[in-house]
């Protein structure tokens, strides 16, 4: 396999082709250096605490949306690249996480088409899949995309969405626990959704509840996502933010 070093000539040139979306100077860089299609750029896996990325991690990475991603996509997978490779380092995100992380629907999509594992694990957020990383970037574009294109979605998942018919049905067919009901209305507020928030408070949600990964209660959650139609109704219902806890 092919290691390229990000200071290198080539992992600059390669870069900057992808991210100007300039689809002749890729073939032709793809046709003069073989193994390109699959290289590595970054460190050596053998580098301890080495990190490295495809380059359809390059096609994805933060912000996305570069000109003509979608056909990059097609270019890179046409010339060999795997369209499940896995980023090297702190996490093993694929290049659909990062899709999906960037909010980039066109790109996301090319990806799925290509044959990318929908399922996936490995996301910085709990080891799950790029649609527990859209819910949790708040990326809804990705994540609904994701779950038109058959994502398994979780009750957090569906309550994040609005999609309140399927939390009922989780809710009827068998009962969460309810901290797993806390849970799914912190992220029905994280995604501004009164309706399903209304229902998972009924259902006995904790009105304050704190999860473990970050100090914000379910109004902090909506504050910060800007619902609202959630912020209001929670104050209605006598939500505390975590500093008026203590």
């Amino acid at each position: 396999m092919l290691v390229i070093s990000t200071e290198e000539p080539l992992a600059l040139a390669v870069v900057d082709t992808i991210h100007t979306g300039d689809q002749a100077a890729l073939r032709r860089l793809l046709s003069e250096n073989p193994g390109l299609a699959t290289a590595r750029l970054g460190d050596s896996p053998d580098t301890e605490g080495g990190m490295s990325r495809s380059l359809l991690h390059v096609v994805t990475d933060w912000p996305g949306h570069f000109p003509n991603g979608a056909a990059t996509v097609a270019t890179l997978v046409s010339a060999g690249a795997d369209v499940n490779a896995r980023f090297t380092g702190p996490h093993t995100e694929t290049p659909l996480h990062w899709a999906a992380s960037s909010d980039d629907v066109k790109v996301l999509d090319a990806l799925l088409d290509a044959g990318a594992d929908i399922e996936a694990p490995g996301a910085v957020i709990a080891d799950g899949t790029p649609l527990t990383d859209a819910v949790a970037f708040a990326q809804w574009n990705a994540a609904h995309r994701l779950v038109e294109r058959g994502a398994k979605t979780l009750l957090g998942d569906a309550a994040a969405l609005g999609i309140l018919d399927l939390v009922t049905d989780f809710v009827a067919g068998d009962p969460p626990i309810q901290e797993e009901i806390s849970h799914a209305f912190w992220l029905a507020c994280h995604g501004g959704q009164r309706r399903t928030a209304e229902f998972l408070l009924s259902q006995g949600a904790d009105l304050n509840w704190l999860p473990t990964w970050e100090s914000l209660t379910p109004l902090d959650a909506a504050i910060r996502s800007n619902g609202t139609e959630v912020i209001d109704w929670l104050r209605s219902q006598g939500a505390l933010k975590a500093e008026q806890m203590s």
